[in-house]
């Protein structure tokens, strides 16, 4: 009997042990530069508040495409890992495979109470399904020079918030010398998205069926390119030649990244104090302005249900305040959650010594928006074409003629006829 009982206590000993062992999670990220620290940081808090969950932390791909690529090969081997850190632009390779999983009934009804706006879901949002959560993220803003403004008659007290005012004033700074050029942005599908998104348009439609920027909002935004160099003097710089004049002191206004902030203050040392500026709103509906969004998002690719109930844990922790407040200290990022914006608890501190980074910071979290990848094999030359449109309309093509036989031209191209 005594054997009996001994056995009994032996095997319910061993059922207990097996409920409370570890659940075992795999993560993959990409770009170690940049999130090699913050993800064994992240790790470790979460850990710290889940002791049931192990993180094991894949060896990093070096860029989001690499790591998309990586992660399309270990699905067919069976050896994909359980929660991805991915591109914001490249999380829909993962779903158009079946591969990210929806995330709607994790989240719950009031994703707003979680910090997570309209405007920051939509980033991971397709044909009203929840796939993925934006991790960081980056927007394109104005940098800008005010010792230029200051010479050129402008305050930045003042300074202009539409971009009838940002031409005028960048004209008055292009005429101070030679040595000084106004403005410049660059002819990209990245920026004329933003530009476009400013007056309330898309590329394309909500189905991606068909090419959207030969409306008014498309042909307006790229006219932006033409007026920037006709009124104020926008030069032809290459991308990497404008990164060096503004903070050298020769460029008077900029639109970047956000994500670039740090370098240029760096780069602008004592020579002038960097100020950053929201890029102008042009729509009078601002419920349709959007700004595309560059960063990472992360996803969901375990299927075992309690593997999922794990990697939702760890999401959940990732795109909390705790979790972005560790990914904006140590990556420079925006973070992917409103309260951090809202609450002073988390980044008060952080946004007291950075203002430019609250203004980039907040322009996310309430105008944060998809960056439309063009669909199919053609995509990324749709993309090319983009820009060698963009260098036309800015040397003087007709900007209504340039775009609506762009879009004529990207129907061809992907089969959208």
């Amino acid at each position: 009997m005594k054997k009996i009982l001994l056995s009994t206590v032996i095997a319910l000993s061993n059922v207990i042990s097996v409920q409370a062992a570890e659940t075992e999670i795999r993560v993959h990220y990409a770009i170690p530069t940049i999130w090699s620290d913050t993800q064994q940081i992240l790790s470790k808090a979460f850990m710290d508040k889940n002791p049931d969950i192990n993180v094991i932390i894949d060896g990093p791909a070096e860029s989001y495409g690499d790591g998309s690529q990586r992660l399309l090969r270990e699905s067919i081997a069976g050896t994909a890992p359980d929660v991805a850190y991915v591109g914001l632009n490249l999380w829909r390779v993962l779903e158009d495979r079946g591969l990210a999983q929806p995330i709607d009934s994790f989240i719950g009804d009031d994703p707003l109470l979680l910090g997570y706006t309209p405007a920051l879901l939509s980033l991971g949002r397709y044909k009203d399904t929840q796939y993925a959560l934006a991790t960081s993220a980056s927007t394109m803003v104005m940098y800008v020079n005010p010792e230029l403004v200051k010479k050129a008659g402008g305050s930045m007290d003042n300074f202009p918030t539409t971009f009838d005012g940002v031409i005028d004033l960048a004209a008055k700074i292009n005429a101070l010398g030679s040595n000084i050029d106004g403005i410049w942005v660059s002819p990209h599908d990245w920026r004329f998205q933003s530009l476009l998104g400013s007056y309330g348009g898309r590329p394309m439609n909500k189905d991606e069926t068909d090419i959207t920027f030969d409306n008014v909002q498309g042909i307006t935004a790229a006219g932006l390119y033409q007026r920037f160099s006709k009124e104020a003097g926008m030069k032809t710089y290459s991308e990497n030649d404008a990164r060096q004049a503004f903070p050298a002191g020769a460029l008077g206004i900029m639109f970047e990244s956000s994500s670039l902030q740090a370098r240029f203050t760096e780069g602008a040392g004592d020579k002038f104090n960097l100020t950053v500026k929201p890029t102008p709103i042009a729509s009078d509906d601002k419920s349709k302005v959007y700004f595309p969004t560059g960063g990472s998002a992360i996803v969901m690719l375990a299927k075992d249900k309690v593997k999922q109930q794990a990697v939702w844990k760890y999401m959940a922790f990732v795109t909390s305040p705790e979790g972005q407040k560790i990914i904006v200290e140590n990556t420079g990022y925006a973070p992917a959650n409103s309260i951090l914006i809202e609450d002073k608890v988390y980044l008060g501190d952080f946004y007291k010594k950075n203002p430019n980074a609250l203004v980039a910071h907040t322009q996310i979290a309430n105008y944060a928006g998809p960056w439309f990848a063009y669909p199919g094999a053609e995509g990324v030359a749709a993309t090319e074409l983009v820009s060698a449109s963009l260098v036309e309309v800015t040397e003087g093509a007709d900007p209504s003629k340039e775009m609506k036989g762009l879009a004529e031209t990207m129907r061809d191209l992907l089969g959208m006829k």
